[in-house]
Protein backbone atom coordinates (compact mmCIF):
# COMPACT_ATOMS: atom_id res chain seq x y z
CA UNK A 1 0.00 0.00 0.00
CA UNK A 2 1.19 3.79 -1.01
CA UNK A 3 1.44 6.34 1.25
CA UNK A 4 -1.35 8.13 -0.32
CA UNK A 5 -3.63 5.17 -0.33
CA UNK A 6 -2.84 4.77 3.64
CA UNK A 7 -3.38 8.12 4.27
CA UNK A 8 -6.86 8.28 2.17
CA UNK A 9 -7.81 4.44 4.10
CA UNK A 10 -6.55 6.18 7.37
CA UNK A 11 -8.81 9.36 6.43
CA UNK A 12 -12.00 7.34 5.49
CA UNK A 13 -12.33 5.28 9.10
CA UNK A 14 -11.39 8.14 11.53
CA UNK A 15 -14.11 10.45 9.02
CA UNK A 16 -16.85 7.08 9.62
CA UNK A 17 -15.73 6.63 13.51
CA UNK A 18 -16.12 10.53 14.53
CA UNK A 19 -19.64 10.67 12.00
CA UNK A 20 -21.05 7.64 13.96
CA UNK A 21 -19.82 8.79 17.20
CA UNK A 22 -21.24 12.09 16.96
CA UNK A 23 -24.33 10.70 15.06
CA UNK A 24 -25.52 8.37 17.92
CA UNK A 25 -24.44 11.23 20.32
CA UNK A 26 -26.82 13.52 19.08
CA UNK A 27 -29.64 11.04 18.96
CA UNK A 28 -28.73 10.75 23.44
CA UNK A 29 -30.75 13.88 24.05
CA UNK A 30 -34.13 12.93 21.98
CA UNK A 31 -33.79 9.72 23.66
CA UNK A 32 -33.44 10.71 27.32
CA UNK A 33 -35.78 13.53 26.49
CA UNK A 34 -39.05 11.90 27.31
CA UNK A 35 -37.96 9.70 29.95
CA UNK A 36 -36.15 12.58 31.77
CA UNK A 37 -39.59 14.78 31.41
CA UNK A 38 -41.62 12.79 34.02
CA UNK A 39 -45.47 13.52 34.34
CA UNK A 40 -44.58 17.26 34.54
CA UNK A 41 -43.51 17.87 30.79
CA UNK A 42 -39.67 18.49 29.85
CA UNK A 43 -39.75 21.81 28.29
CA UNK A 44 -41.57 24.70 26.33
CA UNK A 45 -42.20 23.26 22.64
CA UNK A 46 -39.38 26.24 21.41
CA UNK A 47 -36.74 24.16 23.51
CA UNK A 48 -37.64 21.65 21.70
CA UNK A 49 -37.68 22.71 18.40
CA UNK A 50 -34.17 23.77 18.96
CA UNK A 51 -33.12 20.72 19.98
CA UNK A 52 -34.50 18.92 16.98
CA UNK A 53 -33.06 21.60 15.21
CA UNK A 54 -29.50 20.99 16.04
CA UNK A 55 -29.94 17.41 16.31
CA UNK A 56 -31.07 17.09 12.56
CA UNK A 57 -27.70 19.32 11.73
CA UNK A 58 -25.79 16.84 13.48
CA UNK A 59 -26.90 14.12 11.68
CA UNK A 60 -26.89 15.84 8.54
CA UNK A 61 -23.10 16.50 9.29
CA UNK A 62 -22.95 12.68 10.19
CA UNK A 63 -24.22 11.48 6.82
CA UNK A 64 -21.92 14.16 4.81
CA UNK A 65 -19.31 12.78 6.84
CA UNK A 66 -20.13 9.35 5.87
CA UNK A 67 -20.30 10.31 2.22
CA UNK A 68 -16.89 11.73 2.16
CA UNK A 69 -15.29 8.18 3.88
CA UNK A 70 -16.87 6.37 1.42
CA UNK A 71 -15.69 8.62 -1.17
CA UNK A 72 -11.91 8.06 0.21
CA UNK A 73 -12.12 4.81 0.40
CA UNK A 74 -13.08 4.46 -2.99
CA UNK A 75 -9.64 6.68 -3.66
CA UNK A 76 -8.30 4.52 -1.63
CA UNK A 77 -9.02 1.45 -4.10
CA UNK A 78 -6.83 3.05 -7.11
CA UNK A 79 -3.16 2.20 -7.80
CA UNK A 80 -2.50 6.36 -8.36
CA UNK A 81 -3.53 9.19 -6.31
CA UNK A 82 -4.54 10.84 -9.91
CA UNK A 83 -6.83 7.69 -10.44
CA UNK A 84 -8.41 7.69 -7.10
CA UNK A 85 -9.29 11.40 -6.93
CA UNK A 86 -10.40 11.31 -10.59
CA UNK A 87 -12.84 8.54 -9.87
CA UNK A 88 -14.03 10.45 -6.73
CA UNK A 89 -14.61 13.36 -9.20
CA UNK A 90 -16.30 11.33 -11.59
CA UNK A 91 -18.31 9.85 -9.19
CA UNK A 92 -19.31 13.95 -7.47
CA UNK A 93 -20.21 14.94 -11.52
CA UNK A 94 -22.54 11.54 -12.39
CA UNK A 95 -24.55 12.39 -8.81
CA UNK A 96 -24.47 15.96 -10.23
CA UNK A 97 -23.13 17.16 -7.08
CA UNK A 98 -19.92 19.11 -8.35
CA UNK A 99 -19.48 20.38 -12.08
CA UNK A 100 -15.67 18.64 -13.42
CA UNK A 101 -12.57 20.77 -12.53
CA UNK A 102 -9.58 21.44 -14.78
CA UNK A 103 -7.41 21.45 -11.70
CA UNK A 104 -8.41 18.73 -9.36
CA UNK A 105 -8.44 19.50 -5.55
CA UNK A 106 -5.70 17.58 -4.19
CA UNK A 107 -5.68 14.94 -1.22
CA UNK A 108 -4.73 16.65 1.58
CA UNK A 109 -6.90 20.02 0.44
CA UNK A 110 -10.30 17.46 0.47
CA UNK A 111 -9.06 16.04 4.08
CA UNK A 112 -9.01 19.55 5.02
CA UNK A 113 -12.20 20.25 3.85
CA UNK A 114 -13.77 17.20 5.58
CA UNK A 115 -11.90 17.84 8.86
CA UNK A 116 -13.92 21.37 9.21
CA UNK A 117 -16.73 19.69 8.73
CA UNK A 118 -16.08 17.41 11.67
CA UNK A 119 -15.11 20.84 13.69
CA UNK A 120 -18.44 22.32 12.36
CA UNK A 121 -20.28 18.75 13.67
CA UNK A 122 -18.67 18.55 16.99
CA UNK A 123 -19.87 22.47 17.76
CA UNK A 124 -23.38 21.83 16.35
CA UNK A 125 -23.03 18.77 19.20
CA UNK A 126 -21.66 20.69 22.15
CA UNK A 127 -24.60 23.12 21.19
CA UNK A 128 -27.26 20.36 21.04
CA UNK A 129 -25.54 18.71 24.51
CA UNK A 130 -25.38 22.36 26.20
CA UNK A 131 -29.34 22.47 25.14
CA UNK A 132 -29.81 19.48 26.81
CA UNK A 133 -28.16 20.58 30.05
CA UNK A 134 -30.28 23.89 29.94
CA UNK A 135 -33.30 21.95 29.21
CA UNK A 136 -32.98 19.13 31.74
CA UNK A 137 -32.02 22.07 34.65
CA UNK A 138 -34.83 24.00 33.52
CA UNK A 139 -37.35 21.35 33.81
CA UNK A 140 -36.58 20.35 37.24
CA UNK A 141 -35.94 23.47 38.61
CA UNK A 142 -32.37 22.98 39.80
CA UNK A 143 -33.10 20.36 41.35
CA UNK A 144 -31.73 16.61 40.98
CA UNK A 145 -33.12 13.94 39.10
CA UNK A 146 -32.60 11.13 41.73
Amino acid sequence: MTPWNAIASASARNLGRNAIFCGLASLLPLVLGPITAGYQGFASPLGWLLLLAFCLVVLAFTIHLLFDALLFRLASSHETEAAGLAAIDEVLFRMRLRKPETNPRPLDMRIAGSRRIVWQQRFALAVCLVLFAILLLDATDGQPLC
